[in-house]
């Protein structure tokens, strides 16, 4: 399985914040009544409380919810016969958050279900986190070149879909691209660019084709010594999947799992046709009631790219997402908004688009069915979008579609 670049976004590898949860209405800021309950607005991945921020999803609200770091306890929001209430938890170094219609006389069944949602985040952070030096994701890269590590599920099906994604993207997605990573935050923390003598060696530890998947005794083997794994780009989806069945196992199908950039939904609240989710741009600071907004049920959307989180050096601007071909940030500014079936799909995809980058990113989405991708290109301070066939139009004329520039 060979391969090549992977996003720097790290919120997954932060130590954990205290843990912290509230079953109000509202889970990280105010929220009013009102007659069009499917809609929220979630946080794009530059919260502070995400160090390495991948990009700007907003997830929207109605009027609008916003879910910042700070959580603040706000009475359910109701509807005839039904009632929403919203928890929020610190995990992977960002916000989870979790909004649930509950039928009438069903509210007190629902947190039980959601401490057990939250449980299996909190599981899957244990195992996957690069910080924590005793997850399972550092112990496998601890193990001796040549060894197999017997694995958990998890551990084994997020490397299992990154290796596919890294074949597919021809290396542009590559969690094992530890090295690397930790070398640009070291050199973001000192403000200057890696060395030709302190890339070589970081390359030589990456390339996902040194690693060796068994499917049968569910082992992976490293065939070389010093590899460190990144799931950044993938973990934080998975987790919100993993959230959501659970949810929907415990009878609660009406939910919504948002983790930072990624928010995967089930199914349509009270009277509404979907979960109303709005996407932020590269250039920040738009009024929320102006945001661009999909509707989705059993769907799944993540954004990743480049916003607040970079440094200049002497006149360039540097991204957080390192690729693995020159061991550097992007320079590029591009956002990729990905909508799929899945949020494990929607974030790794995301996160693949950005490396791509823009007119191969945009062709690798074609390529694939059931997946759709908006990206977001910024020149010269203006804004450029290129959309995949079935992504939906703002608001607007179909000329919006045509009016896509491609760039060179």
């Amino acid at each position: 399985m060979p391969i090549g670049s992977v996003s720097a976004s790290s919120a997954l590898s932060r130590p954990p914040r205290r843990r912290r949860c509230t079953n109000s209405g509202t889970s990280a800021a105010s929220v009013a009544d009102s007659d069009m309950p499917g809609s929220l607005t979630a946080p794009s991945r530059h919260g502070k409380a995400d160090p390495w921020v991948r990009l700007f999803l907003v997830a929207l609200a109605t009027p609008l919810v916003t879910i910042a770091p700070i959580a603040r306890s706000n009475p359910p929001t109701k509807v005839a016969g039904w009632s929403l209430l919203t928890f929020t938890e610190p995990h992977m170094g960002t916000e989870f958050t979790i909004r649930v219609w509950a039928e009438a006389g069903r509210e007190a069944d629902l947190p039980p279900v959601v401490k057990q949602a939250f449980e299996r985040v909190r599981d899957l952070e244990v195992a996957l986190s690069d910080y924590r030096p005793d997850s399972e994701i550092n112990a496998l890269a601890k193990a001796p070149a040549g060894e197999p590590v017997a694995v958990s599920d998890d551990l084994y099906a997020v490397f299992e879909t990154a290796g596919r994604l890294t074949t597919a993207t021809d290396g542009a997605f590559d969690i094992t691209a530890g090295p690397l990573i930790r070398l640009w935050r070291m050199s973001r923390k000192n403000n200057a660019l890696p060395t030709p003598e302190q890339l070589a060696p970081a390359k030589a530890r990456t390339g996902f084709s040194n690693l060796v998947l068994d499917p049968d005794e569910h082992t992976i083997t490293k065939r070389i010594e010093g590899m460190l794994f990144d799931v950044g780009g993938i973990a934080k989806g998975y987790a919100a999947d993993a959230a959501l069945r659970i949810l929907k196992k415990g009878g609660f199908p009406q939910s919504l799992v948002a983790a930072s950039g990624d928010i995967v939904v089930g199914e349509p609240p009270p009277g509404e046709a979907g979960w109303r989710i709005g996407i932020e741009t590269l250039e920040l600071g738009h009024d929320l009631k102006d945001l661009q907004t999909v509707t989705l049920v059993n769907q799944a959307i993540s954004t990743s790219g480049d916003t607040r989180r970079y440094f200049e050096y002497e006149g360039v601007r540097y991204s957080h997402i390192v690729s693995t071909k020159t061991g550097l940030g992007l320079t590029e500014r591009i956002g990729a908004s990905v909508i799929a079936s899945d949020a494990t799909t929607s974030d790794s995809h995301a996160t693949a688009v950005a490396l791509l980058g823009p007119k191969e990113g945009l062709q690798f989405i074609r390529n694939h069915r059931g997946i759709e991708c908006q990206i977001v290109v910024l020149r010269d301070g203006h804004e450029a979008f290129l959309r995949s066939d079935g992504f939906p139009l703002p608001p607007g004329s179909q000329a919006q579609k045509e009016s896509a520039v491609a760039p060179p």
